[in-house]
């Protein structure tokens, strides 16, 4: 029998960046930090302008936007504190560390968003069938000074890291943008043509549209949080990947996954013809896996080929068509 390799080499994990990406990586995270913290406060204040403006104009555009100014403010503050979630360090009962408390953040700011479309496609029909006075030039006045809030804020976001709990609240910002144009659209027919009907029919295409995109936010963030493959890696082709390296000859229990919103994790048993090629196949696996993949966070475990229903029926095995061959040449026999 050949000699079980050494249990330290049965875990593979990438090299730590050294000191200069560290500081690099702080330096993000501070950015980041200012950069919400300054559109925490700009839609914090303006969202209450709003909302005053909005109850006095009666205009339900413009109440929408305020509405969703709110939820902008939620959503900031969600994301700074998810910030200072996650750079705590692993502990005994948070091995992987507290990285998708940023994702946790972008599924609630999800569900507020939903919460939001449901509030102004209530409250337009209600107003396309008992019509209410606005005042229009109010309307626009408002509407423009929040429309440029909006686009400064979205400025300083887009100059911050890009992570996915970043990305959810420029998503919320940039939405809110739509709000603030469909609210100065409306002002201006009103002003011009006194038609009030506008003002809730262009808050149910604003919601159409918050609820497009916020569609797609859920569906990522549940992903990550359901352990789903990321999006952009292929299971098969990363599969095949290890098969291709010199002296493997199946690979099953493979698993691939998120540690946290921008951050792969793998796992997998290797089937290696010899136990003495372990040392050579970890290294040349680990080194592809991140420089191909990105996948950072690797552990690989050797073993000896097995047969499909000795292992996890829930996981497909991937194997050679070498391997199959003989398989099916042993069966003829």
């Amino acid at each position: 029998m050949t000699a079980r390799p050494p249990a330290d080499e049965f875990h593979a994990h990438a090299p730590h960046a050294g000191p200069q990406v560290h500081t690099h990586v702080h330096a993000r995270d501070g950015s980041t930090v200012r950069a919400l913290t300054w559109a925490l406060i700009l839609t914090g204040t303006f969202a209450l302008v709003e909302g005053a403006g909005g109850w006095l104009a009666g205009s339900l555009a413009l109440l929408s936007d305020a509405g969703h100014m709110v939820t902008d403010a939620a959503a900031l503050g969600l994301a700074l504190f998810a910030q200072w979630v996650a750079r705590r360090p692993p502990s005994a009962r948070a091995s992987y560390g507290y990285a998708r408390a940023e994702v946790l953040a972008a599924f609630v700011n999800a569900l507020a968003l939903l919460l939001l479309v449901a509030f102004i496609v209530f409250e337009a029909v209600k107003r396309m069938l008992v019509p209410q006075p606005v005042a229009g030039g109010m309307v626009m006045v408002i509407a423009a000074a929040g429309l440029f809030i909006n686009l400064v804020t979205a400025w300083m976001l887009t100059r911050a890291s890009q992570s996915q709990g970043t990305r959810s609240v420029l998503l919320h910002v940039l939405s809110d943008a739509l709000g603030s144009i469909a609210a100065l659209v409306a002002g201006a027919v009103i002003s011009t043509t006194g038609w009030t009907p506008i003002d809730p029919l262009l808050s149910l295409v604003t919601a159409l549209l918050i609820l497009r995109s916020t569609w797609r936010l859920l569906a990522q963030t549940t992903s990550v949080l359901m352990e789903g493959v990321p999006a952009h890696l292929d299971y098969d082709e990363i599969g095949h990947a290890l098969l291709g390296i010199d002296g493997v000859s199946g690979v099953h229990d493979l698993h691939i996954w998120h540690m946290g919103a921008d951050e792969a994790a793998l796992s997998a048993h290797v089937a290696v013809d010899s136990g003495s090629r372990w040392p050579v196949v970890l290294d040349q696996a680990r080194r592809m896996l991140d420089s191909r993949f990105h996948i950072g966070h690797v552990t690989l475990q050797p073993s000896w080929p097995v047969q499909p229903d000795l292992g996890d029926r829930r996981v497909i095995p991937i194997r050679s068509s070498s391997h199959d061959e003989s398989a099916r040449t042993a069966g003829d026999r």
